[in-house]
């Protein structure tokens, strides 16, 4: 049986950065229009949150069950390992994601209906992306996705149930974060190259390779102080951005400097604390502005 804190590294909590990232741009964007609420921020937080780890514990069942994560490098996965059933951990799944679907049930509720649809599929492309008979992540579309749900719609969605309007800053500040959790998953998947290849989880890296992997990486990392040299027309402070390079740039060195499989692992947890520096110095520079 696996202890709690096997639970806990089993929802991998180095992800949190791509669910926290988000909600504080999306919310810095609001804030940027006197718009920012509270409560909405908070919830939106935890919808976020339930949802990154619903999906982190998804992944394990489904890879788990397929054996795609028998051999696999870096964290703990608790039905490969054999710590936990697939049954337990499927649970935990359902679960996590059925708490961020009754936070997000309230800001529909106290938002607009229609957000119900986007909600819907928000689900939907957690559980499919290593689930059901033609999971998505299998076929080269898992960084499309998390650019989708945890750049674009966690960022434009913290935003709208704040102020009930989208604009500009909102979208340049979500491209910058999907861009930073692509990259994130980016990493894991060069990571996993020679063990995917051989499982048939044929990802985006195993399509494009080592060299070109490893250079989707570094253009990943280069859009988000891109953006804010965009953001610099809503406000001045917006190149305080510019101060995470240096996380940026450690983030990049292990893949710059051809690493394999756990010397990657840094360039993970590295990459989130750029995304994590990056957003709140943005979030707070739009607040400011």
């Amino acid at each position: 049986m696996a202890s709690a804190a096997q639970w806990l590294e089993g929802a991998r909590p180095r992800t949190l950065p791509n669910a926290i990232a988000p909600v504080l741009v999306g919310t810095g964007a609001a804030a940027s229009l006197d718009a920012a609420v509270w409560w909405k921020a908070l919830l939106s937080l935890l919808v976020s949150l339930a949802l990154i780890i619903g999906v982190n514990y998804a992944n394990d069942y489904s890879d788990g069950i397929r054996g795609t994560d028998d051999e696999r490098v870096g964290p703990l996965r608790l039905v490969g390992s054999g710590l936990a059933s697939p049954a337990a951990v499927r649970g935990a799944a359902i679960a996590c994601l059925s708490v961020g679907a009754i936070f997000g049930l309230i800001l529909v509720i106290t938002t607009a209906w229609w957000l119900l649809l986007i909600g819907a599929a928000c689900l939907a492309g957690a559980w499919f992306y290593t689930g059901g008979s033609k999971p998505y992540g299998y076929s080269g579309f898992g960084e499309i996705a998390v650019f989708i749900f945890f750049g674009l719609v966690a960022v434009l969605g913290t935003e709208f149930v704040q102020a009930e309007r989208l604009d500009w800053a909102g979208l340049v500040g979500a491209i910058a974060v999907g861009a930073f959790s692509s990259a994130v998953l980016v990493t894991n998947n060069l990571r996993d190259i020679p063990t995917d290849s051989v499982t048939g989880k044929t990802t985006l890296a195993v399509k494009l390779g080592d060299t070109r992997t490893r250079t989707l990486h570094l253009v990943l990392m280069v859009v988000p102080f891109v953006a804010s040299l965009l953001l610099v027309m809503r406000t001045p402070w917006a190149l305080t951005g510019l101060l995470a390079i240096p996380l940026a740039v450690r983030s990049n060195a292990p893949v710059r400097g051809g690493q394999q499989g756990p010397g990657l692992i840094p360039s993970l947890r590295d990459t989130g604390l750029a995304m994590l520096g990056w957003s709140l110095l943005t979030a707070l520079a739009l607040g400011l502005g």
